[in-house]
């Protein structure tokens, strides 16, 4: 009888001929990310999951091992090329090239530690997946565990984080961690007329003492977390006007601004908010990589007299009601707006594959520091509630969750929001050389009064009532 053909395991020069299962070239959000890169800013996107329970190891990495099975779209590394070729590609490999999963040592200092990697060690791009998994035990005296999830920005982005996570929450407990069903939205009160744009520079956020990021062991960016009541939601206006959490955030941020500047002696300027929108299904079939459109949003008064009203200490309430009223008109026109590309048409322009890609990315790079003026002042990202239960078992369910993007120069702030159980989760990220971290942690605590200066519970808010 013949004896069974048996195949060796490929040695390291064939790899590429048997691991690559399909190509694909990379989007312009991917694109333009893979221009802007740099050590000296690491493109990370940081996961914060905290769980009531412990997980078993093995359990768990044989769990988040099934997950990229069910999103193959994850296993993906960037295919080399020459400069010259027309577009960055990814080889989506059959199978992960190294093991995500790590298990730090525990400790009081643990949490800490595994925070200060995913802001500064980005995952590598040369191999698959571009992600790290750090499940971190604080140490007997603290309950439950920290997945600590990070992701190379240029590959992926916050939902596939989220969803990669709930998929292993699923393998994990067998509990379902499919999303709940949306809330119904509020309907438009008819004809909006949109307020015009400010004018001018955007405003750029006073440098307070920046860091040595330079220094042993510390991280490129700073990162202060804060769990806040959620604020009380303003009701309709005499106008009309409906206003919803993510309008609260985006004034609360451009209060934080307007008020730390004035602290600061910098001229009072229009204050441009970039903010990401996710459209896609959160459901098991959901498109992996990086998903959501960027829009920018002028949150600025339209009358110049309530620019200080707003800067005041505490801000006044009718400046910035009438402001919650003109974002609330700005962000539904954009959401109505037909879908284009995903950061504008001029990153569509750059990204088409006339130029090799060498001189794209010098003329992207050219282009961002031409333009830094013009950047917009920072990010407020809002997932809401969070999509998924993150319920894993015996291993206990998600009781808080923390997400933060990069804070690239020349903004070099970014503000992220999740949602659970009425409370907010919110991250605030700052490049170093803005800040450090006792100038960080003061502009977080101006974020949360600037966050309730924006709750009441009247139509039209009065400063002396009888």
């Amino acid at each position: 009888m013949t004896a069974p053909v048996r195949f060796a395991p490929p040695r390291e020069g064939l790899r590429e001929l048997f691991t690559p299962a399909w190509r694909i070239p990379f989007g312009p959000v991917d694109e333009v990310s893979r221009h802007w890169l740099r050590e000296t800013e690491p493109e990370t996107v940081h996961i914060e999951v905290h769980l009531s329970g412990r997980p078993e190891p093995g359990r768990l990495r044989h769990a988040f091992a099934e997950a990229p099975r069910r999103h193959p779209r994850v296993l993906l590394r960037e295919a080399p090329g020459r400069w010259y070729r027309r577009r960055y590609e990814w080889d989506v490999t059959r199978s992960p090239d190294v093991d995500p999963v790590h298990f730090p040592p525990s400790g009081p200092g643990a949490l800490a530690s595994a925070r200060t990697r995913a802001l500064s060690h980005c995952p590598s791009l040369s191999a698959s997946p571009p992600l790290r998994l750090e499940v971190v035990d604080p140490g007997p005296d603290a309950d439950g565990c920290v997945l600590v999830l990070t992701l190379h920005h240029t590959a992926l982005d916050a939902p596939t984080g989220l969803r990669l996570l709930a998929t292993t929450a699923e393998a994990y407990g067998g509990v379902d961690n499919e999303p709940a069903p949306p809330r119904p939205g509020r309907g438009r009160s008819g004809p909006e007329a949109v307020p015009p744009a400010p004018r001018g520079r955007p405003a750029r956020v006073a440098t307070g003492a920046p860091a040595d990021g330079r220094r042993a062991g510390a991280a490129v960016d700073g990162l202060a977390l804060a769990e806040l009541p959620a604020p009380a939601r303003p009701l309709r206006g005499l106008d009309g006007t409906a206003h919803t959490l993510n309008d609260q955030l985006l004034v609360a941020a451009s209060l934080t601004v307007t008020r730390w500047n004035r602290l600061h002696g910098s001229p009072a300027r229009p204050v441009w908010l970039n903010m990401p929108v996710d459209d896609r299904p959160h459901g098991p079939h959901m498109p992996m990589g990086n998903g959501t459109r960027m829009f920018r949003v002028p949150v600025s008064p339209q009358n110049p007299a309530d620019q200080p009203r707003l800067a005041a200490d505490p801000p006044d309430p009718d400046a910035v009601a009438r402001l919650l009223a003109q974002t609330a008109l700005r962000t539904r026109a954009l959401k109505a707006a037909r879908p284009g590309p995903p950061l504008g048409r001029s990153a569509a322009l750059l990204t088409l594959p006339v130029l090799p890609v060498g001189a794209r990315r010098a003329v992207a790079r050219a282009i961002r520091e031409a333009g830094s003026s013009r950047a917009s002042t920072m990010l407020v990202s809002n997932l809401g509630r969070a999509p998924y239960p993150l319920d894993f078992g015996d291993a206990g369910r998600a009781c808080a969750v923390w997400f933060s993007g990069p804070a690239r120069r020349p903004t070099g702030l970014s503000l992220t929001v999740t949602v659970a159980d009425d409370r907010l989760h919110v991250a605030l990220r700052w490049s170093r050389t803005l800040f450090d971290d006792t100038a960080g942690a003061r502009l977080s605590e101006l974020f949360a009064r600037s966050l309730h200066a924006t709750s009441w519970r009247d139509p039209v808010p009065h400063r002396n009532r009888a």
